[in-house]
């Protein structure tokens, strides 16, 4: 440790610290534009020049290194005439278009220019002018004058989402900053160059011209997208969201936030936003009041359990349901005497149910400290944004990343090894890696696997993964969905066990944890997809849409149309032809409730908003409900009192890893490495996981959001006879869709891939297995 002296005041830091940090330890403000502590150093805006004892002139406190005995001067005559010169040379060729600007009141330029600047500019020439930018549909550049070039933007992109997107180009007056010709920006951590642009150069396309930041109330909230369940802060005027921003928290999502959390929001003012309680009277829809509405259904799920059974009753839930309204949509299920409620609607294998409640295995903090990581069946980017893009430091630190997985999509990190294979190989090379576990560590292979030769990339990645600590075994939303999920865990579980790495999944949802830990399961060994297997009488369905969301749309929807009553309780108008009652119920915006985290991390949060129409929380629903059936336990007046009721804990924020567990008891499998036919991979894409996102204009614009293709491989198109931009007829089960086709090279030459989640291939059947093409 080293002692310097800044204004008078001694500290001691680290040694290699700028003087920048050492201001920070102590709380002393030094102004400044290029600096942030997440980005590397630039000092190109010389904003924090300061004083330094014994140094002929001012030095830059971002990049000026402490050495012992230093003295510093922030505030004296000399620190304060050199930021001052600084400021004029800024504000030159600055507009002075601080009244329309977006930034107004939350500018760093503007709130230093009143300390440092002067009343009046001795520059009297034209200001520059540049030309403005089309960067997409989430970051406008329409300003770009205004710009003070302290490439935040530009080293935010080469650093935290790892690829550059913007640069500057010419020198002096025409430097100007840019996009590459033609191209728009496509991270999808792109929103937070807009946080990190100083002045109003960068701004929010959606948020642009709808409000002045002084006219928004801000509340604390907690994003219902990911398993990371991100820090918001939620900003509101007359009662509508505006704008969401990242609320810091180093320990989950640091001060990032994805796309997704950042401009999802607007899903929230969509037309098919659901508002007054509606019932189908001879096959046309009617509005009706709450007590009507809630009448007619407690009253047809006592008939239907009169006249089929408690077993006929079947409630699903969309997994970024809040922890209060699964446990109580389970609570209303199992007073009704049925066993049939579930969350885990994009699921096929469910041998592990009442034995594994999937989490992370360890801290998000913790997982961004991995030296070495094997990630099974997940496309890191786009499934958990935020995660990637810690693991992208982490491999940048020199870890090594290794990825099985159906698709060699871009990670934009540095990857040791892949094994891109068919999902139905996905059992056989794990079998590989743990051939290849067993010959490293010296230890006998399980039961089975004797005499298997592990390829190289098995041999590479068992060696990778054996190299450093800390180290994890990994498993993502595609293992989760896959048919042999459980196999996939046992095989997973025993290589982490052999190389002594920790064991984890990614999670799919907000509230995947939450709905373990709410009970929102069946006990009896049954399932979301049993339920449409084998069709019930009646349906509850809470925030999901089953035509998008469930692993096998087709199957979801011929059980909704047999059913004889199915009540949707929803923010939006859908499942009409099928519904019999639509429930106006709050999103997460206009509700309190509680997700629980990847890391089993309970986070609770308060309404941003006031609920649109008539629209209820889901949980006093639910309550009203229950009362309605006359069940037992109902008479909650808080979403606070349900919280505890599941937690047994009070506070708003509580870890409850001791409750989850990774470790199956289930001996790994040895897998027969897949034939020949045709096998679909239905990934999600990232802005259509959930009914907000696939409603948020601006999202839905993006490269990311464009009609599902038909991705095949270079085989494929040659045995076919097509190339990219030509039509194919994908076909599963009963349904079809003419998709265009995309040749990728990298894809394995037995898989089509096929986006699940989006309404143009809905018709389609199951995420995973067989599929068949021909050319249109």
């Amino acid at each position: 440790m080293i002692e310097i002296q800044i204004d008078g005041k001694k500290v001691e830091v680290q040694e290699g610290s700028m003087v920048m940090d050492a201001a920070s330890k102590l709380g002393t403000y030094i102004p400044h534009f290029c600096y942030h502590k997440k980005l590397s150093i630039a000092a190109n805006c010389r904003m924090c020049l300061v004083e330094v004892e014994k140094a002929p002139k001012p030095l830059p406190a971002c990049a000026t290194p402490v050495t012992n005995g230093m003295v510093v001067h922030t505030h004296s005559d000399k620190a304060v005439k050199a930021q001052k010169g600084v400021m004029e040379f800024l504000l030159i060729n600055h507009p002075l278009d601080c009244p329309i600007c977006d930034q107004g009141g939350e500018c760093q330029l503007q709130d230093l220019a009143v300390g440092y600047g002067s009343s009046s500019s001795r520059y009297a020439e034209e200001k520059r002018v540049v030309a403005p930018k089309d960067a997409g549909p989430l970051i406008s550049m329409k300003e770009m004058t205004r710009c003070i070039h302290c490439t935040r933007c530009v080293r935010f992109g080469q650093e935290v989402a790892g690829v550059m997107e913007f640069g500057m180009l010419g020198r002096g007056e025409h430097s100007e900053i840019t996009s590459f010709v033609g191209k728009t920006v496509d991270s999808e951590l792109s929103g937070n160059m807009i946080d990190l642009c100083p002045v109003g150069a960068l701004t929010s396309k959606p948020f642009r011209y709808s409000a002045r930041t002084w006219e928004l109330s801000r509340r604390k909230s907690v994003s219902p997208h990911d398993g990371l369940g991100s820090n918001l802060i939620v900003q509101v005027k007359s009662g509508t969201v505006m704008r969401v921003l990242p609320l810091e928290n180093e320990d989950v999502n640091e001060c990032w936030l994805s796309d997704r959390d950042r401009f999802a929001y607007e899903g929230l003012h969509s037309a098919e936003r659901l508002t007054r309680p509606m019932l189908k009277q001879d096959g046309k829809w009617i509005e009706t009041d709450w007590q009507t509405a809630l009448e007619y259904v407690a009253h047809g799920l006592r008939n239907i359990r009169h006249e089929h059974g408690a077993d006929a009753i079947a409630a699903i839930a969309a997994p970024n349901s809040t922890l209060e309204e699964l446990s109580l949509l389970q609570k209303v299920v199992r007073g009704l005497g049925s066993d049939n409620v579930d969350f885990r609607l994009r699921q096929s294998d469910f041998t592990l149910t009442g034995t594994v409640t999937p989490w992370l295995g360890m801290s998000v903090a913790e997982f961004g400290q991995l030296r070495r990581a094997f990630v099974i069946g997940s496309n890191l980017r786009k499934d958990h944004p935020l995660l990637a893009a810690r693991l992208r430091q982490s491999a940048k630190r020199g870890g090594a990343i290794s990825v099985l997985h159906a698709t060699d999509d871009d990670l934009l990190m540095p990857v040791a090894n892949k094994i891109i294979a068919a999902p139905s190989a996905w059992l056989a090379e794990l079998g590989g890696v743990i051939a290849a576990v067993a010959a490293a560590k010296g230890v006998a292979a399980p039961a089975g696997f004797e005499g298997i030769e592990p390829s190289p990339q098995a041999r590479q990645t068992a060696a990778s993964l054996l190299s450093g600590e800390p180290r994890a075994v990994l498993l993502g939303n595609a293992v989760a969905h896959h048919p042999q999920a459980s196999q996939l865990h046992a095989a997973a579980q025993w290589i982490a066990e052999a190389s002594g790495a920790s064991f984890g999944y990614l999670t799919e949802a907000a509230n995947t944890v939450g709905g373990h830990i709410a009970g929102a399961l069946p006990r009896n060994g049954g399932n979301a997809l049993q339920f449409f297997t084998q069709p019930r009488k009646a349906y509850l369905v809470l925030h999901a849409e089953p035509e998008l969301d469930c692993h096998d749309p087709q199957l979801a929807r011929s059980a909704l149309d047999q059913a004889e009553m199915v009540v949707v309780m929803s923010a939006y108008k859908h499942g009409m032809d099928h519904a019999d009652v639509l429930l106006p119920v709050a999103p997460w915006s206009e509700t309190s409730g509680t997700y629980v985290n990847c890391e089993g991390r309970a986070q609770s949060f308060n309404g941003s908003a006031k609920p649109a129409g008539d629209t209820r929380p889901a949980w006093k629903v639910l309550r009203v409900l229950g009362n309605l059936l006359d069940l037992q336990g109902f008479d909650y007046e808080t979403s606070e009192s349900v919280r505890d009721e599941v937690l047994g804990a009070v506070s708003a924020e509580v870890n409850l890893a001791s409750r989850l567990n990774n470790i199956a008891a289930l001996s790994p499998q040895r897998g027969v490495a897949g034939g020949q036919s045709l096998e679909r991979v239905g990934l999600v894409p990232i802005y259509s996981t959930d009914s907000i996102v696939r409603r948020a204009p601006s999202l839905q614009l993006t490269n990311d959001a464009r009609t599902p293709q038909a991705i095949i491989s270079a085989v494929l198109a040659q045995q076919l006879g097509v190339a990219n931009g030509s039509q194919l007829r994908v076909k599963q089960g009963q349904g079809s869709a003419v998709l265009t086709v995309s040749v990728d090279e990298r894809l394995p030459a037995s898989v089509v891939r096929v986006a699940a989640g989006h309404p143009s291939t809905s018709a389609l059947g199951s995420m995973f297995g067989a599929i068949s093409v021909e050319k249109v």
